[in-house]
């Protein structure tokens, strides 16, 4: 899993658990964790507690590299190694106890909404979705990814299915037709899996305990 966007101590922090950091520009670095358990949406719980990018696309750079991104212009920085330790590989447990892992994001609930005649709304705005989105990382303008893994949330707990929810997004958002249709199918995925373990929750903590309990076998 990528870590993106991390200076100072946010660094240091991801040290101890990084197999690989690359210093992509100066000041910024990129650190790669590999998860042993991991489990969806984790790894947007291990971005926000250690201080990456929430919204990093898991683009790889390799060292030697140059980083070619327009505000570097003229002066490209040369993506270079700064550690390696091949074959760590970490739980989820010892990031926790790293301090790593932030809280589950809190639970997005909205009634549904019901026109005059009494029908559920078709579809959710996504432009409120874009004005209440948070901050990109380090930036003004709104996180889009974030924009539209809500959109989909609210779809699909509206009763659309993630190929209605998939077309959608492509409509709207100029983010999942800048990555294709796979970014949207893949959102829109995660929207519907977060809703049924909202809807589900024995069967969540069912199969966390199945996935513990495999470690030891």
């Amino acid at each position: 899993m990528q870590l993106d966007d991390l200076g100072g101590e946010a660094l240091q922090r991801v040290r101890r658990a990084s197999f690989l950091i690359l210093r992509t520009s100066p000041g910024n670095h990129q650190a790669w964790v590999a998860i042993r358990d991991c489990v969806p949406d984790f790894a947007r719980q291990l971005r926000r507690g250690s201080g990456a990018d929430p919204s990093a696309s898991g683009a790889a750079r390799v060292a030697g590299s140059i980083n070619f991104k327009r505000k570097y212009a003229p002066h490209f920085p040369v993506v270079s190694l700064v550690a390696a330790s091949p074959q760590r590989c970490m739980t989820r447990a010892e990031l926790r106890a790293l301090g790593l892992v932030a809280d589950p994001d809190p639970q997005i609930t909205m009634p549904r909404r019901v026109s005059s005649g009494g029908r559920a709304q078709a579809w959710p705005s996504y432009e409120r979705c874009v004005r209440n989105a948070p901050r990109a990382h380090g930036q003004e303008r709104p996180d889009i990814s974030r924009a539209d893994f809500t959109f989909c949330l609210l779809a699909i707990d509206w009763g659309r299915n993630v190929e209605q929810v998939t077309e959608r997004l492509m409509l709207h958002s100029r983010k999942a037709r800048q990555n294709g249709e796979a970014y949207a199918r893949r959102t829109a995925e995660r929207a519907a899996a977060a809703i049924a373990r909202r809807r589900c929750p024995p069967l969540l903590e069912f199969r966390e305990k199945l996935e513990s309990a495999s470690d030891s076998w």
